[in-house]
């Protein structure tokens, strides 16, 4: 039986980047959260695990923001900086990577939603933009990002009651420089457990087409990051916290059921926002 792992997944911006509700017109929301995934050295593969090379540490400073320019259209931004680092090796008689650390920026993602339809259930639809802004570094296999240009369109659904909420979204990843597309779904469930509080639990996963012939370098497949043809059955939990009408934070975790050159290793997110 696979191992029932957690695996390196963005929580803290669930919620906002693929939900259906869009903000109002000048309405401005803003979030920074950092996402952690500490000491990997097994790779999800088709059977069993396969070892890294080397001990792996992958870290994300994110910075995230929203911006109705209609009550029923919202901009969207996304600045990530990535602090990846390589360290022991796992297997001292296999050296095929360098020891480093790697701080750069990842991919960019610039994107609008659309509210289409918005009678009990909302039905809307994002475009996301994702630039080819990531960094890499042969020797050590270390990558900040996809090296592709991301196309990204996605129907988004969703309900609010007084104390909880559904949404769910589906999208295909569409991307440049011979890597595979991807087809994207989830759906999340969201409680309001405290006047302050939210808990909310996600499925989410990702299939690769495998139409894509990229060539990755051995040093980047040891590391999987960024890496072509990567796939994952999810799940997750976030605690969301209301400190007023304006400031917040957030909590979650990702888990995975089963994955393809994902990481094998749990992963954490803290967030902090503010609306305005």
């Amino acid at each position: 039986m696979k191992k029932l792992t957690c695996l390196l997944i963005f929580v803290a911006t669930t919620a906002f980047s693929q939900s259906p509700w869009t903000k109002k017109k000048n309405e401005t929301y803003l979030q920074l959260s950092f996402t952690t995934i500490s000491g990997y050295t097994e790779l999800f593969a088709k059977d069993d695990p396969v070892p890294t090379n080397r001990k792996m540490n992958d870290n994300t400073l994110q910075l995230y923001a929203e911006y109705g320019i209609t009550d029923k259209t919202t901009l969207m931004a996304s600045l990530p900086l990535k602090l990846v680092s390589s360290g022991d090796l796992v297997n001292p008689a296999i050296n095929l990577t360098t020891e480093s650390s790697l701080t750069s920026l990842g991919n960019i993602q610039l994107g609008v939603k659309h509210n289409f339809y918005n009678k009990k259930w909302l039905i809307s639809g994002q475009l996301m933009i994702e630039a080819n802004t990531g960094d890499f570094e042969e020797a050590s296999g270390l990558r900040t990002g996809y090296d592709a240009w991301t196309v990204t369109p996605l129907i988004l659904a969703g309900r609010g009651f007084d104390s909880w909420y559904i949404q769910a979204f589906t999208g295909v990843d569409i991307r440049s420089n011979e890597y595979s597309s991807a087809f994207k779904l989830g759906g999340e469930l969201g409680y309001k457990a405290l006047d302050w509080l939210w808990v909310a639990g996600f499925l989410d996963g990702v299939a690769s087409f495998q139409n894509g012939d990229v060539q990755t370098p051995l040093t980047n497949a040891l590391t999987s990051l960024y890496v072509n043809n990567q796939s994952y059955a999810g799940f997750g939990l976030k605690l969301i916290g209301e400190f007023d009408d304006n400031f917040g934070g957030n909590i979650g975790i990702g888990g995975a059921f089963d994955g393809r050159r994902v990481a094998v290793a749990p992963a954490i997110t803290f967030g902090v926002y503010y609306k305005l």
